[in-house]
């Protein structure tokens, strides 16, 4: 749907790439917030499950997002999500967005809960 593309998914680092399309814009021609925030999420969501044990899962119950820079279509974005807290019930992970250049267009703190297996 967003069109994310992963390159790398390691419990201490989860990066990826999104190309902003013209259906992921608002209208002046710049990527949706909501695109953003998807893309963040993702990774979070993501970067939890890599450090679950067996038969856990998770689901965003708080996300955060800083809108610093816009980006136009056509432009790559990459994510990348590190932890700040990583608990038995909750995980906080932090993703900085930025173009390939490097300058910053949001970050999104998002908290995970840690969803016991069923059994």
């Amino acid at each position: 749907m967003l069109g994310i593309r992963f390159l790398e998914a390691q419990p201490e680092l989860v990066r990826a790439k999104l190309t902003v399309r013209d259906d992921l814009c608002t209208v002046p021609g710049v990527v949706h917030g909501g695109a953003i925030m998807g893309f963040a999420d993702t990774l979070g969501g993501l970067a939890t499950s890599l450090t679950l044990p067996p038969g856990a899962g998770t689901t965003t119950i708080e996300s955060k997002t800083n809108f610093i820079a816009a980006a136009p279509p056509g432009a790559r974005l990459i994510g990348e999500c590190v932890p700040l807290h990583r608990g038995k019930r909750t995980m906080v992970w932090q993703t900085r967005v930025t173009l390939e250049d490097s300058r910053l267009v949001a970050v999104v703190t998002q908290t995970q809960l840690v969803l016991e297996p069923r059994g």
